[in-house]
């Protein structure tokens, strides 16, 4: 019988997952599973819970829960260097990863995925001692990821970052940056810029076409210096993915990224709040493995 310890977030999305617990569990069994479930409301205590999986010798950790949730099981295992493979749950406000990856909500087919035991590695970011397994930014969206309100984002979802970014354009302004992606420098005004291991972003339509989670390369997307009604049309493409047409708009891959600033600039990890500036990211090839269907083009 295989062993998974899962770890859920009861505050994740609409409360979805914590209403079919039992379920999930009951699926599992059938597939001669055992599933040992712990709440994680207290980010802070995902390092001991995740200490569980070498203690218990288990065959994997699932996650239920958004992008913070696996952000802070990724960063544990990786801290704790623990070699067990993580399944994704997706059930948050925002999953990103998710989305990217095509994996599937409902939970009988999540059941069977874990049960089959396929898994896959993946590339995971690092920056400053942390770790990120969708995207590392700076600038308009990563205020807004911190500033919607807990109750707003669990009635409207997604549609609350779209609502709280335009209620922040006009108050926004651009910051002096340079940035040395490989061999390449930029510097200049940025409104934002996005580092992503992934191609899915704040829920938007895939926004790094060429993004792979398996290229030891990451994916940089900035936002350079603009005006208001440039930068909502911007805003507004990054919906349908014709963002590119915008001059304003520079995309670019990379496997190592410097990012300096004079100013006081805090960054975002997977929706989480990252170090401030200066940052080093560098993709981590192959860093951890994930239950993915065999069909998962990566």
């Amino acid at each position: 019988m295989k062993r998974f310890l899962l770890l859920y977030n009861p505050l994740s999305g609409d409360g979805y997952f914590k209403n079919r617990l039992d379920s999930f569990v009951a699926g599992m069994q059938k597939r001669h599973c055992l599933i040992i479930p712990v709440r994680t409301e207290r980010k802070e205590d995902t390092p001991a819970l995740v200490a569980l999986a070498l203690e218990l010798a288990l065959d994997g950790i699932l996650v239920a829960g958004g992008d913070g949730t696996v952000h802070a099981v990724v960063n544990a295992l990786i801290a704790a260097e623990i070699d067990v493979p993580l399944g994704i749950i997706p059930c948050g406000t925002s999953n990103d990863v998710a989305t990217f990856l095509r994996l599937d909500k409902d939970l009988d087919a999540c059941a069977n995925l874990f049960a089959t035991g396929c898994v896959k590695k993946v590339d995971v970011g690092s920056v400053n001692g942390r770790y990120f397994l969708n995207v590392a930014s700076a600038g308009l969206l990563t205020g807004v990821a911190h500033s919607v309100d807990q109750s707003l984002k669990s009635t409207l979802g997604k549609a609350a970052y779209y609502l709280k970014g335009f209620e922040e354009l006009p108050r926004f302004r651009a910051i002096p940056v340079s940035i040395q992606a490989d061999d390449l420098t930029i510097e200049g005004e940025v409104i934002l810029f996005l580092v992503m291991n992934g191609g899915i972003v704040g829920s938007f339509t895939k926004i790094a076409p060429e993004a792979r989670i398996d290229d030891g390369k990451l994916d940089l997307l900035i936002v350079h210096r603009c005006t208001l009604p440039e930068l909502a049309r911007i805003l507004i493409s990054l919906l349908s993915g014709s963002h590119f047409s915008h001059k304003a708009v520079q995309y670019l891959q990379a496997s190592h990224v410097t990012i300096t600033s004079p100013e006081e600039l805090e960054s975002d990890l997977d929706g989480e709040l990252g170090p401030s500036l200066p940052l080093t990211i560098q993709a981590l090839p192959r860093r951890i493995s994930l239950f993915l269907p065999d069909h998962t083009t990566l």
